[in-house]
C-alpha cells in the first residue's frame, strides 16, 4: 500500500517531536549532534523496511503529487498549468533555502572582516576539493560521477538540508534512490565529524604546546602578582599594580529550541511573523523565475538555489538602504520550523532497500573523504588561520561542519575550549561562515560540478 505524499507532510510534525524526544533520551545522539528530524524520519523508515521484508513489499509513501494549490508556488505559471508532478516537498525546501538566503548579509563580515573571509575561502577550497575527491574515488571504483558528488560537498559540507534540495534534480539526471543516498551520506558525515573533531584540534595543540591568549594572560598575571607580594614583603614597593585581565566574550552554543517552542516564538512574534513569512513566499516565486531564465542558457540549475538568489537580493537590498524589512531571528524561526518539517516528511519516505547496490562505494568514498578532511585540517586549515591556539581551534570545528553541520562545529570547539581555554575568534569565525556563507558558496560549487558531470 502506498500512502498519498501529502500523508507525510501530515505525519512530519508529530515525527519530528519523537524524534526530539529520542535526541533527549538517547545520550550518543544528543552528544552527535544528529537532528531530530532525521532521527525520527529514520525510524519510521526503518520500521516500513522492516514491514516490507516481513510481508514481501508494497508498503511506503508516493513522494510527488501534481495538486496546484501547493505546486503554484515553485512553478512558472505557464508550466503550473499543466499540472505536473512536483517532490510534495520542493515548496518546504524552497522556503528552507529562501531562509538561508535571507541570512545572507554581506554586513556579517564588518567584524574582524579579514579573518572571516579568509577562514570563508579556506571553507570554499575544502567543498570544491571534496567534489573532486568524490568524483576521483567514483571513477576509481566504476560508480556513477553522481554518486561522488552525493559523497561530496553536497552532503558533508552541506548537510542533510543541501543534500536533499539536491535529491530530485539527481533523480532527473539519473541517480535513483538519491534522496536515501543524500541522507545516507549526511548522516554519516555528522558522525564522523563529531568523532575526529577534537582529536584534530587535541592533537594540533599538544603537538605545538600551543595556549588559550587569555590562559597565558592569567598565568602572566598570577606571576606578576607574586613578584609584586615579594616586592612588598621585602620592603621594596609600597603598592602592588597587576595588569587588567581582558575580559573576552565567548559565543555560546544553545541548546536547541525544538519545534514546538519554534512555532510558540513565531506565534507570539505576531504581524513580524507573518511578514516575514510574505518575504519568504516572494523569495520563492521570484527564485523560481531566476531559474526559469538560468536553465533556458541549458544550465543545470535547482529551483530552490533560485530561492536562496532571490533571499540573498532581498538581504542585501533590504540592508543597503538601510531599511528594516528583514530580522535574523524571525528567518532564523521560519527556517528551522520549514527545515524539520521537510527533513522529517523526507527521510520517512526514504526506501532504505536502494541502499543495498551502493552501500561498499560508499562506504568507501565516505572514507576517503573523512581521512580528507582530517589532512585538511591538520595542515591547511591550521596554516592558514595562523598556526597558533586559535586556529587549532578552528581545525577541530573545520573538522565538524566540514562533515556536518555548524553544530557539530561548535561542540567540537566547545569541548577543546572546556579543556584548553577560550577562543573567541574561532567562535567568531566557524558560527559565521557555516551557519551563513558556506551554504551560499556551496550552493554555487554543487552546481557547476553538476553541469559538468551532466
Amino acid at each position: 500500500m502506498i500512502l498519498p505524499a501529502f500523508v507525510s507532510l501530515w505525519l512530519a510534525v508529530p515525527v519530528l517531536l519523537v524524534g526530539e524526544l529520542m535526541v533527549r533520551r538517547v545520550r550518543w545522539l544528543n552528544h552527535y549532534n544528529i537532528p531530530a528530524p532525521v532521527v525520527g524520519g529514520f525510524f519510521i523508515a526503518l520500521l516500513i523496511l522492516s514491514l516490507n521484508l516481513a510481508v514481501g513489499g508494497g508498503y511506503g509513501f508516493k513522494t510527488t503529487t501534481n495538486t496546484q494549490w501547493w505546486t503554484w508556488i515553485v512553478l512558472i505559471e505557464p508550466k503550473w498549468l499543466e499540472a505536473p508532478q512536483v517532490n510534495v516537498i520542493l515548496p518546504l525546501m524552497s522556503a528552507f533555502f529562501a531562509c538561508v538566503g535571507l541570512n545572507g548579509s554581506w554586513l556579517l563580515l564588518k567584524r574582524d572582516s579579514v579573518f572571516v573571509a579568509l577562514f570563508a575561502l579556506l571553507a570554499g577550497v575544502l567543498s570544491v576539493m571534496q567534489n573532486v575527491v568524490g568524483l576521483s574515488l567514483a571513477k576509481l571504483l566504476g560508480v556513477s560521477p553522481l554518486l561522488g558528488l552525493v559523497c561530496g560537498s553536497m552532503t558533508l559540507t552541506g548537510g542533510h538540508g543541501t543534500g536533499m534540495g539536491f535529491a530530485p534534480l539527481l533523480e532527473e539526471l539519473g541517480l535513483n534512490g538519491a534522496a536515501t543516498l543524500t541522507m545516507a551520506a549526511a548522516t554519516f558525515g555528522l558522525v564522523s565529524g563529531g568523532l575526529i573533531g577534537g582529536p584534530v584540534g587535541g592533537y594540533l595543540i599538544r603537538r605545538n604546546k600551543l595556549a588559550s591568549e587569555r590562559v597565558v594572560s592569567s598565568r602572566e598575571n598570577r606571576v606578576v602578582a607574586n613578584q609584586s607580594e615579594i616586592a612588598c614583603a621585602n620592603g621594596n614597593a609600597t603598592t602592588a599594580v597587576l595588569p587588567p585581565e581582558t575580559t573576552t566574550e565567548l559565543v555560546a552554543d544553545s541548546a536547541p529550541r525544538g519545534f514546538l517552542a519554534e512555532c510558540r516564538a513565531l506565534i507570539a512574534l505576531g504581524k513580524p511573523a507573518i511578514t516575514h513569512l510574505f518575504i519568504i513566499l516572494l523569495c520563492i516565486k521570484i527564485g523560481v523565475w531566476i531559474t526559469h531564465f538560468i536553465q533556458k542558457t541549458g544550465l543545470i540549475f535547482a529551483v530552490q538555489i533560485g530561492a536562496m538568489l532571490a533571499g540573498v537580493i532581498v538581504r542585501n537590498i533590504s540592508d543597503l538602504f538601510g531599511a528594516k524589512w528583514v530580522k535574523t531571528d524571525v528567518v532564523d524561526a521560519w527556517g528551522a520550523a520549514f527545515l524539520g518539517v521537510f527533513l522529517a516528511a523526507a527521510m520517512m519516505s526514504l526506501n532504505l532497500i536502494e541502499l543495498a547496490g551502493t552501500a561498499v562505494s560508499m562506504l568507501l568514498i565516505l572514507a576517503g573523504q573523512v581521512t580528507f578532511m582530517a589532512i585538511f585540517a591538520l595542515t591547511l586549515t591550521f596554516w592558514v588561520m595562523g598556526r597558533n591556539y586559535d586556529a587549532a581551534v578552528i581545525a577541530g570545528g573545520h573538522c565538524g561542519f566540514g562533515l556536518g553541520a555548524t553544530p557539530n562545529a561548535v561542540a567540537n570547539m566547545k569541548s577543546l575550549t572546556d579543556r584548553f581555554g577560550p577562543s573567541p575568534r574561532a567562535f567568531l569565525a566557524v558560527p559565521i561562515v557555516g551557519a551563513f556563507l558556506m551554504d551560499l558558496m556551496n550552493a554555487v560549487n554543487i552546481s557547476v560540478f553538476l553541469n559538468w558531470v551532466k
